[in-house]
Protein backbone atom coordinates (compact mmCIF):
# COMPACT_ATOMS: atom_id res chain seq x y z
CA UNK A 1 0.00 0.00 0.00
CA UNK A 2 1.26 3.45 -0.90
CA UNK A 3 1.58 5.95 1.89
CA UNK A 4 0.97 9.62 1.39
CA UNK A 5 4.08 11.67 0.79
CA UNK A 6 2.61 14.96 1.89
CA UNK A 7 0.62 15.93 4.99
CA UNK A 8 -3.17 16.26 4.78
CA UNK A 9 -4.47 19.42 3.17
CA UNK A 10 -7.16 21.79 4.40
CA UNK A 11 -9.63 21.77 1.51
CA UNK A 12 -12.26 19.55 3.19
CA UNK A 13 -13.14 17.97 6.53
CA UNK A 14 -14.34 14.58 5.29
CA UNK A 15 -11.27 13.18 3.55
CA UNK A 16 -9.83 11.42 6.59
CA UNK A 17 -13.24 9.99 7.48
CA UNK A 18 -13.85 8.74 3.94
CA UNK A 19 -10.52 6.92 4.02
CA UNK A 20 -11.03 5.46 7.50
CA UNK A 21 -14.61 4.29 6.87
CA UNK A 22 -13.77 2.89 3.44
CA UNK A 23 -10.85 0.91 4.86
CA UNK A 24 -12.89 -0.25 7.88
CA UNK A 25 -15.39 -1.70 5.42
CA UNK A 26 -12.54 -3.46 3.58
CA UNK A 27 -13.17 -1.45 0.44
CA UNK A 28 -10.38 -0.57 -1.98
CA UNK A 29 -10.42 2.76 -3.81
CA UNK A 30 -11.27 1.02 -7.07
CA UNK A 31 -14.37 -0.61 -5.55
CA UNK A 32 -15.38 2.67 -3.92
CA UNK A 33 -15.05 4.49 -7.25
CA UNK A 34 -17.32 1.87 -8.85
CA UNK A 35 -19.93 2.42 -6.11
CA UNK A 36 -19.75 6.18 -6.61
CA UNK A 37 -20.22 5.73 -10.36
CA UNK A 38 -23.28 3.52 -9.92
CA UNK A 39 -24.76 6.30 -7.77
CA UNK A 40 -24.09 8.91 -10.45
CA UNK A 41 -20.85 10.46 -9.22
CA UNK A 42 -18.10 9.96 -11.77
CA UNK A 43 -14.75 11.07 -10.36
CA UNK A 44 -11.28 9.93 -11.33
CA UNK A 45 -8.96 7.90 -9.11
CA UNK A 46 -6.74 10.99 -8.83
CA UNK A 47 -9.68 13.12 -7.68
CA UNK A 48 -10.63 10.54 -5.06
CA UNK A 49 -7.06 10.39 -3.81
CA UNK A 50 -6.94 14.18 -3.58
CA UNK A 51 -10.30 14.20 -1.78
CA UNK A 52 -9.12 11.61 0.74
CA UNK A 53 -5.89 13.56 1.22
CA UNK A 54 -7.93 16.71 1.84
CA UNK A 55 -6.36 18.47 -1.14
CA UNK A 56 -9.63 18.74 -3.10
CA UNK A 57 -12.79 20.69 -2.37
CA UNK A 58 -15.94 18.60 -2.04
CA UNK A 59 -19.26 19.77 -3.48
CA UNK A 60 -22.43 19.42 -1.42
CA UNK A 61 -24.00 16.93 -3.83
CA UNK A 62 -20.81 14.83 -3.64
CA UNK A 63 -21.12 14.58 0.16
CA UNK A 64 -24.57 13.03 -0.25
CA UNK A 65 -23.38 10.44 -2.75
CA UNK A 66 -20.24 9.61 -0.77
CA UNK A 67 -22.27 9.01 2.39
CA UNK A 68 -24.69 6.82 0.44
CA UNK A 69 -21.82 4.83 -1.12
CA UNK A 70 -20.30 4.26 2.34
CA UNK A 71 -23.76 3.36 3.71
CA UNK A 72 -23.59 5.98 6.46
CA UNK A 73 -25.44 9.20 7.23
CA UNK A 74 -24.21 12.59 6.11
CA UNK A 75 -23.98 13.51 9.79
CA UNK A 76 -21.66 10.60 10.47
CA UNK A 77 -19.54 11.55 7.49
CA UNK A 78 -19.29 15.09 8.83
CA UNK A 79 -18.24 13.82 12.25
CA UNK A 80 -21.46 14.30 14.20
CA UNK A 81 -21.77 12.19 17.32
CA UNK A 82 -25.02 10.73 18.63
Amino acid sequence: MKHRKEPPGDKNIIGNRVTAIRKAKGMKQKEFLARLQTLGLDISPTSLSRLEGQHRLVQDYEVLVIARALEISVGELLGERD
